[in-house]
């Protein structure tokens, strides 16, 4: 049998959307956006997740979109309230609920070449897990969820007290901005990046928005240019988790690094330009590279 070549570890969420003209109940988080787009990609997939039993109907979905699922035993589902005022810019997040963690012993049969992990919370993936995977294949890491800690349901900003332990064990590293400089203490992004490298991290992949991104490989900076949308902004909700899709999977295929951060910013505008998931093409992705849009570079 082929081996695996992409596995992702995440919780698929339930997440309330409240604003002042409605309430809407969708599933969300790292593993539902990401697993979304790789379905659309060529590639020998599986999602590990966990999720309460009510929760399932996002699971069929994924499934019926092609997607291997295993769903890990969880009393609950994770449960993001997000609750909008007047102004969209103002955001008020709760988490109502808290899922399971993943453990080692979880995934001591697991093999695959790549492992995805996009923990939502502080406590979702121990470092153990990483450092166990890693000894298997190579480890990308969304770091968002390692900066977030619950308290009274209230979701406070934090640092990660084990990255210098965790980070040697992680190959590809993505995070935005403000991740970034959580995590090193510095606002330019060439120096976080280069520190990031320092803790051991191969490949620093670092998303600026609508700026762009850039990639450091350790030696060299990849300059990623961001492609600007044919129509408005709809929905910019998993970007990022549309663009580590693209990107890990023209690594994985053998792209060079400046060719799989271009696909995958054209895949997240495409992303953008819709509500929900991806649900375009790779053919899709390489018409819009292809037109040469005009682009905004970090």
């Amino acid at each position: 049998m082929d081996r695996t070549e992409l596995v992702c570890i995440g919780h698929i969420t339930h997440d309330k959307v409240v604003t002042p003209r409605q309430v809407v109940h969708m599933a969300g988080g790292t593993a539902f956006y990401f697993s979304n787009a790789v379905s659309k990609l060529d590639l020998r997939y599986k999602l590990f997740t966990a999720l309460a039993p009510a929760d399932m109907p996002s699971v069929y979905d994924l499934q019926a979109s092609g997607i291997d699922v295993t769903v890990l035993p969880s009393a609950h589902t994770v449960f993001f309230e997000n609750i909008y005022s007047g102004n969209q810019d103002h955001r008020t997040q709760r988490v109502v609920r808290q899922a399971d963690p993943f453990s080692a012993a979880q995934f001591a049969g697991v093999d695959a070449g790549f492992f995805h992990l996009g923990p939502l919370l502080s406590g979702d993936i121990p470092v153990a897990l990483i450092r166990a995977l890693a000894e298997k294949g190579k480890v990308s890491l969304d770091a968002q969820g390692y900066l977030r800690e619950v308290k009274n349901q209230n979701v406070l900003a934090i640092d990660w007290c084990d990255k210098i332990e965790a980070l040697r064990h992680i190959h590809t590293l993505k995070v935005n901005e403000h991740e970034m400089a959580v995590l090193t203490g510095q606002k330019d992004v060439r120096t976080s990046a280069m520190i990031l490298a320092d803790w051991g991290v191969k490949e620093v992949v670092i998303t600026l928005g609508s700026m762009g991104s850039v990639v450091y490989d350790g030696e060299s900076f990849f300059t990623i240019p961001a492609y600007i949308p044919t129509t408005s902004v709809v929905d910019a909700t998993g970007c990022g988790d549309t663009y580590m899709a693209g990107y890990l999977y023209q690594r994985i295929k053998g792209a060079a690094i400046q060719e799989a951060g271009e696909f995958a910013a054209a895949m997240a505008t495409l992303k953008i330009e819709g509500s929900g998931p991806f649900t375009g093409t790779k053919d899709d992705v390489l018409a819009l590279l292809s037109s040469r849009k005009a682009t905004v570079c970090p």
